[in-house]
């Protein structure tokens, strides 16, 4: 598949295509995807006995898919992380409580197959028509070993996307200097009713501390939008990110987008 421009006011969908080399970094045992992680551990960095990571394990029959239980701080899906365990959310933003919840396909690819074939979305991620075009999307995103799809809750609803990889083990990185590390995003946001008014910026803003914060040896969460997406480049502006160069990408003429650990509390 190309690689597709991205998407939309607010940073609603920014995607790129194509096969991902897999191959781990030595030594990096909490990036996402940077090494396969194993059954059942959760993708930000597996934890000794961790068998029951957020996603990992399908919601009890009747339970809210992606809300928290009581007492739960920081797990989604209601499994609370082993001791020492990264924590998922919830982030508190301006738009409400945002937890990212790792893809279950057999759980999630109903809701995800609708927004992919919401013209909007589909006129940039490709991914339209019957449930198994985005099933094999998720499966590809999977087997990669370092891409981490999510859902994005925001107070207890999914509304968002997310695919968090590694950009320097992505096609991506053929195109811009990559550094070691480096942390790609991908965004989409779902209900066209959150588009248009922000949420998109926040969401993002939310995301990429995140990432900053759970992966200390990512020192730059990187994007692409296409250039000619004003509402896009100025979504991920609003979030922190700046404006690094203009990239020829198949299919597309890019702007590399940059949040950097050094800036983020000052942009």
């Amino acid at each position: 598949m190309p690689i597709p421009a991205a998407r939309g006011a607010d940073g609603a969908a920014a995607h790129s295509g194509g096969p991902r080399p897999d191959e781990p970094v030595a030594g990096d045992a909490v990036a996402p995807g940077g090494v396969p992680p194993a059954a059942g551990a959760s993708p930000w960095g597996p934890v000794a006995g961790d068998a029951v990571a957020p996603g990992g394990v399908p919601p009890a029959a009747g339970a809210t898919p992606w809300g928290p239980v009581a007492g739960d701080a920081v797990a989604p899906g209601g499994v609370p992380p082993a001791a020492g365990a990264p924590p998922w959310g919830p982030v508190a933003t301006s738009a409400g409580d945002l937890r990212l919840v790792p893809v279950v396909p057999e759980r999630d690819l109903g809701l995800l197959a609708g927004w992919m074939n919401d013209p909007a979305v589909a006129a940039y991620w490709e991914l339209a028509g019957p449930e198994s075009v985005t099933l094999a999307h998720l499966r590809e995103q999977l087997a990669t070993g370092h891409s981490t799809p999510c859902l994005g809750v925001l107070d207890g609803t999914a509304m968002s996307y997310f695919e968090i990889y590694r950009a320097d083990l992505d096609p991506l990185a053929r195109h811009y200097p990559a550094r070691p590390h480096d942390t790609g995003v991908h965004v989409l946001i779902g209900g066209s009713r959150d588009r248009g008014r922000g949420v998109g910026s926040v969401l993002l803003r939310a995301v990429a501390d995140l990432v900053l914060d759970l992966r200390p040896r990512c020192a730059r969460v990187v994007a692409e939008p296409d250039v000619h997406n004003t509402p896009s480049v100025s979504a991920f502006l609003a979030a922190g990110f700046r404006f690094s160069a203009e990239v020829a990408l198949p299919g597309k003429r890019a702007a590399l987008m940059i949040r950097e650990r050094a800036l983020r509390g000052v942009l």
